[in-house]
């Protein structure tokens, strides 16, 4: 699968932008601020129905203007699949799929995958437990529509409990006839995705653990423990047992809204105990597990955008990355840098199709 073409009018910093690209290596370079990772950002949009850096869809709009479109061509499977998205202001976002809108913008999800790589990362890290239980809910919910439907039924019926809840607390009252169905709902719920979550981590699991070994050069172990109140033999007593703790805090507190995915170096918190330097290394380990787990699942490599990751990798990490580049592990690339020649220098001994892009205030300057 690889991305053919893009076009955007009025995202961000682009009033207008055609670009036609590489099918392996494709290079945005320019000052910070120019609009790289804008670019990347779109092509994210636009596999994933959404921003990766930005979730308020109106305020990627440009300045000033009262609409935003962006449409790309990729190629998958010998078949051409033109994606076009359009947001205007005061009217919902479509999604067209070759001239055809979609009904729900979950129906697009798992079409194309694709993996970003950022500075950002590091919330899944340094952040609370919502962070990794986003990122884990993507890739699941990527390659198995089941699991994104149970998924969003799961949040609805939560937030539906809640205000439920909440309404008891304002008018003085309660009533468990009303709140039953939404528990067993949610209890129900909570055991499937719980399940699924489980068989996940542990295929999951082997690749993070190889990758990591390889960035890191066997320096020290590293561990992932999926933590769950599901786990508990007696998960239905204590949903219910939760009950006064629920009405006293106006929300429920007990469900798999509330898992964690612990990350461990040497036996300890990685977010406390682990240097930059392998924090970082654990970072991209957990992103080539996910781009892994995509090929095998879907047989298909997804598309890496890889955001200004020289400025935070070591040479001995770049060296690392590098060599999977070389060995043609991936599939296309984009990757962004401020820094022209350092990249080059970089890719100067890579046996692959690769095009540079100058990009200055919103305008692709230069394909070379």
């Amino acid at each position: 699968m690889h991305l053919k073409n893009l076009q955007l009018i009025q995202f961000k910093n682009y009033s207008k932008a055609k670009v036609t690209f590489s099918e392996e290596i494709n290079c945005f370079l320019g000052i910070n601020g120019s609009g790289k990772t804008n670019l990347l950002d779109a092509i994210h949009y636009l596999c994933l129905t959404k921003s990766a850096f930005n979730s308020v869809d109106m305020q990627n709009i440009q300045h000033d203007q009262s609409f935003f479109s962006m449409k790309a061509e990729f190629e998958k499977a010998n078949k051409s699949i033109e994606i076009q998205c359009i947001l205007e202001s005061k009217k919902k976002k479509q999604l067209l799929n070759n001239g055809k809108a979609y009904e729900k913008m979950s129906e697009h999800i798992g079409l194309l995958p694709v993996v970003l790589i950022a500075p950002d990362d590091t919330a899944l890290i340094k952040e609370g437990s919502e962070e990794r239980r986003k990122f884990f809910d993507s890739i699941l919910s990527q390659l198995d529509k089941n699991y994104l439907a149970k998924l969003v039924r799961y949040n609805h019926f939560l937030k539906q409990r809640n205000a439920l809840i909440k309404q008891f607390a304002e008018q003085n009252r309660f009533d468990r006839n009303l709140l039953e169905p939404y528990d067993l709902e949610l209890i129900s719920l909570s055991n499937w995705l719980y399940q699924e979550r489980t068989l996940f981590i542990e295929r999951f699991k082997p690749s993070l653990l190889h990758h990591y070994s390889e960035i890191s050069g066997q320096r020290e172990a590293v561990e992932i423990r999926y933590e769950s109140h599901c786990a508990k033999a007696d998960f239905e007593e204590h949903f219910h047992n939760s009950l006064q703790k629920d009405l006293i805090r106006k929300r429920t507190n007990v469900g798999i809204h509330k898992d964690d995915f612990v990350f461990e170096i040497d036996g300890y918190p990685l977010k406390k105990f682990g240097s930059q330097g392998q924090q970082k290394s654990f970072l991209i380990a957990l992103k080539l597990a996910q781009f892994q787990i995509f090929k095998e699942v879907t047989n298909t490599k997804p598309i890496l955008l890889l955001d200004d990751i020289f400025d935070k990798l070591d040479d001995y990490r770049i060296g690392k990355m590098m060599e999977l580049v070389a060995h043609h592990e991936f599939g296309q690339l984009f990757i962004t840098d401020a820094r022209p020649e350092r990249t080059k220098n970089i890719l100067k001994d890579i046996d692959a199709d690769i095009v540079y892009f100058d990009i200055e205030k919103g305008a692709i300057k230069d394909r070379f």
